[in-house]
């Protein structure tokens, strides 16, 4: 008898054991798998028809001009040798085709441009980006735009366009060269511009009723006004988000969709798409520096560029590590399998985005048609026939 209670007792509980396994297990198999959002195609959106002043430099055509000449001139660097068109040229969007700029003390345009031997001056840290619609940097769906607070430069050390303008000048690098050091440099190019009586008379004409109107406030404002203009709003993709359906063909709908699946929009958002945020991706360096590029908070984060007029605007990324955007989705689609490309990033200073990434290689190819989409090529590529300096346009 005893023996019978003692098997009936086991077999109790044994029986107790195996139920609370079992509902314990399926309560745990049936909670909701925790799953990605998926974006629409209302995070994204149709940029502005028309541009947002910074609300201490309102616009005026002087302005513009002033800017202009300034952009193109090369009496803003040190040597007299490089201007901003140097490292962003009109028939590249603004950007141009190197994997990372040669500023001073480079010869030769585009991707003929090179370094003299002897030459003691690296290479630009950074590739150089589009201006084209920088004047919309910031920007977000539904959100009052402040261009004022707007960040700039792959590592957002800048906000504004006239707070951003001054920093190549500075740059060693880019505009400064030996001349001078970096707290006096700007201080230098005033005076020489103080010194050519038309670009006296052009900030006359362009800050009127000051009376010291030629000094670094107001270079910056000059050459801000100037890259406002500079706008490509109307890109198919701008039109098809304005209402037109036919703007874009079928390949390019399925191209929209495939980005939104693969949660490419997660970081590209927004009109810029773009969250102007930074993330740790893993990007390999450029060949062109030593030194590894730790990023905007030193910890290899980067901010998301946006994805206006691409196809002309390669090489890509930070570091001009892909000259294809084949190559650039290949890389997500390596990132989404856990692959870091970069030997310095560990995987604990990757962003977490990239769990929720499921870039494609079949769906490559969709998604670049849809990206040809967001280009516009009906923006002012003018060049002026010359600076008032005298110096050669856009740099040497």
């Amino acid at each position: 008898m005893r023996k019978l209670f003692d098997s009936g007792l086991c077999f109790y509980w044994t029986l107790l054991l195996l139920t609370g396994w079992s509902c314990g297990r399926s309560q745990e198999t049936s909670k909701p798998k925790e799953k990605a959002e998926t974006e629409t195609i209302a995070d994204l959106g149709a940029l502005p028809r028309f541009v947002t002043d910074h609300p201490g430099n309102p616009t005026s055509p002087e302005k513009v001009q002033l800017g202009r000449l300034l952009f193109f001139d090369p009496v803003l660097s040190g040597n007299r040798d490089v201007a901003c068109a140097t490292c962003h040229q009109p028939e590249f969007s603004y950007a141009e085709f190197l994997e990372t700029s040669i500023g001073v003390n480079g010869v030769g345009r585009g991707s003929k441009r090179v370094f003299p031997d002897p030459n003691d001056i690296p290479f630009v840290k950074r590739n150089s980006q589009s201006l084209l619609n920088v004047a919309f940097n910031g920007i977000r769906n539904d959100e009052p735009y402040h261009p004022e607070s707007a960040v700039m430069f792959w590592d957002v050390r800048a906000k504004s366009l006239e707070e951003q303008a001054l920093f190549p000048i500075r740059t060693f690098e880019e505009m400064r060269g030996h001349g001078y050091e970096e707290d006096r440099v700007v201080e230098g190019i005033v005076k020489r511009l103080k010194d050519i009586p038309e670009y006296r008379s052009l900030f006359s004409g362009a800050f009127n009723g000051e009376s010291d109107p030629v000094n670094a406030g107001n270079l910056g404002k000059a050459i801000a006004s100037y890259e406002r203009t500079l706008i490509a709003n109307n890109s198919r993709f701008d039109q098809y988000m304005r209402g037109d359906s036919s703007a874009l063909t079928t390949g390019e709908k399925e191209g929209l969709n495939l980005f939104l699946k693969s949660g490419c929009a997660k970081c590209h958002s927004g009109p810029m798409l773009s969250d102007f945020k930074l993330h740790t991706l893993g990007v390999p360096d450029t060949r062109n520096r030593k030194e590894s590029d730790t990023g905007g908070n030193e910890n290899y984060g980067f901010r998301t560029p946006t994805l206006r007029n691409l196809r002309y605007t390669g090489p890509y990324m930070h570091s001009g590590a892909f000259k294809t955007l084949d190559q650039v989705l290949l890389f997500y689609e390596d990132l989404a399998g856990g692959k870091i490309e970069n030997p310095n990033v560990a995987m604990y200073q990757m962003d977490t985005l990239i769990n929720q990434m499921n870039v494609k290689f079949k769906d490559i190819d969709r998604i670049v048609e849809f990206l040809n989409a967001l280009n516009d090529d009906s923006f002012d590529n003018t060049i002026p026939a010359k600076v008032p300096s005298g110096l050669p346009v856009s740099g040497r």
